[in-house]
């Protein structure tokens, strides 16, 4: 391969983007993932309005993409790492992008504020195993259950990984194409044992050859390399926060379980010696031996035989 040729490639960017989201900037290529999502037929991408917060990065709130069809609002995230999370950040998002859509008008009017109807999706392709679909519920966080929350926002979590959910791949054909990439991308590292600069360039070249996103990454090569190395980058980086904090909350849940066992172990003893004391003294009380019941305090042997005896 021609070396002069070959991009330079760096990890620096000031803001959030990936690859997925660098795809459906393409109101075209959007629409198609709307239209498979929805078993829709639209063919005019201008039925699109993007409505992606773009300081969202500066509020903590990033997300990939928000748009506005046929009165319904809908925000698309694409996650290599499992969240659950979620809803309390599409709560926050969302909250701002009202605010944003209503600007105009004045909620202290009497006439109602008509909003459009939201909708919450998570396209998981990280290494963990997850479900093909799941729901993730705001009220999962609140820290008392509430049969009926005044407050609710779901968050549909599709798993889009080799296997899963395959009719929705197969009427999306840029879905299909990015998940492919993803797998050469893996494969060059995790089976071929490239560096990730070399995995990511060769997979690059490799899904160029084979028509995979063909034009895209023709037209985007230097800065989908860019992103996918960041993107690796970050995802192991929060694979390792994550197994350092599970394995720094395991060895506190074993010292805090073993103390709290011996408490709550203590605890249970006593009241299954007292529920057992109780039942003693009925039998003995029914077999007109009230009489003996005070040597049980008195005379281990005693109580030891009236236990055998009722089989206590």
């Amino acid at each position: 391969m021609n070396k002069e040729n070959t991009p330079t490639v760096t990890a620096n960017r000031e803001h959030k983007s990936t690859v997925f989201s660098m795809i459906y900037r393409d109101k075209g290529k959007l629409l198609e993932l709307y239209n498979a999502m929805n078993h829709t037929d639209y063919t005019d991408p201008e039925l699109l309005q993007i409505v992606t917060l773009e300081n969202a990065i500066y509020m903590s709130m990033e997300n990939d993409l928000a748009f506005i069809v046929d009165l319904h609002l809908y925000l698309y995230e694409h996650q290599s790492t499992y969240n659950p999370n979620m809803p309390l950040r599409d709560l926050f998002y969302v909250a701002n992008e009202y605010q944003r859509l209503v600007r105009n008008d004045s909620i202290y009017a009497s006439r109602l504020v008509k909003l459009p109807a939201p909708h919450f999706v998570v396209f998981y392709n990280g290494k963990d195993k997850r479900p093909e679909k799941e729901i993730l519920k705001l009220s999962d966080a609140y820290l008392t259950e509430e049969l009926y929350p005044d407050l609710e926002l779901k968050v549909t979590v599709l798993n889009i990984n080799a296997g899963n959910n395959r009719e929705l791949k197969e009427n999306c054909r840029t879905l299909r194409e990015y998940m492919q990439y993803v797998e050469c991308v893996r494969h060059n590292t995790d089976e071929l044992g490239m560096q990730l600069n070399e995995a990511v360039e060769s997979a690059v070249n490799e899904c160029i050859n084979k028509g995979i996103l063909k034009d895209f990454l023709l037209e985007n090569k230097a800065e989908a390399m860019t992103m996918s190395i960041f993107e690796y980058n970050e995802a192991e980086e929060k694979e390792k926060m994550r197994r350092a904090e599970y394995a720094g909350g395991y060895e506190d849940g074993v010292a805090d379980g073993v103390e709290r066992g011996i408490k709550d172990g203590i605890q249970q003893g006593l009241e299954q010696g007292s529920q057992r004391m109780l039942t003693l003294i009925d039998k003995m009380t029914e077999d007109g031996l009230a009489d003996q019941i005070s040597r049980l305090s008195k005379d281990a042997g005693f109580l030891q035989k009236m236990l055998e005896k009722y089989m206590l």
